[in-house]
């Protein structure tokens, strides 16, 4: 059985860890991209996650099988959207940054449950992006119900596939 919650700073180096596997399998399915080999996402950005109460991790047998980020509020990359648009301006809840370790299989889902199970307890919709080459996220997303929105710029520049699930 599973357990989320919220990442401690104790457990950075396995945090760290399903990452850096999350990158290896994203380029073994033809994403070299999307994270880089510079290893995104770094520690220090880990560490802002974890002291701003918003990195999560799903513990399987007594260890972190995998990570994400849930962010309330505004995602300034999400203000300008091309090729579509966003449904409705309702507030949100974006997932970010979710990996896992290779052979854990159902953590997208359960960090979709949990994240889904919040928005609705806050009146929230659910937003999300990926690389337009991560097919198995893509996959994920739209069997759980998210439809494509348009297309969005991340931080880096980069193009990222826009996602919405209506929780409420």
């Amino acid at each position: 059985m599973s357990e989320i919650r919220l990442a401690r700073m104790g457990e950075l180096s396995q945090i760290l860890a399903v990452y850096d596997e999350a990158r290896g399998f994203m380029a073994e399915n033809g994403n070299p991209d999307q994270w880089g080999k510079s290893g995104y996402p770094d520690e220090e950005l880990l560490r802002r996650d974890i002291t701003l109460k918003r990195l999560y991790v799903i513990v399987r047998d007594g260890r972190i099988a995998a990570a994400f980020v849930l962010f309330e509020g505004d995602e300034p990359t999400y203000r300008v959207i091309r090729g579509g648009a966003w449904p409705n301006d309702k507030p949100y809840l974006t997932v970010h940054r979710l990996g896992s370790l290779k052979n854990e299989r159902g953590t997208a889902r359960e960090c979709l449950d949990y994240a889904a199970s919040i928005c609705r307890k806050k009146g929230l919709e659910l937003r999300a992006d990926t690389h337009e080459k991560n097919l198995p996220v893509r996959h994920i997303l739209e069997k759980y119900g998210f439809y494509y929105c348009g297309r969005i710029n991340v931080s880096d520049g980069s193009e990222r596939l826009a996602y919405q699930l209506d929780v409420v």
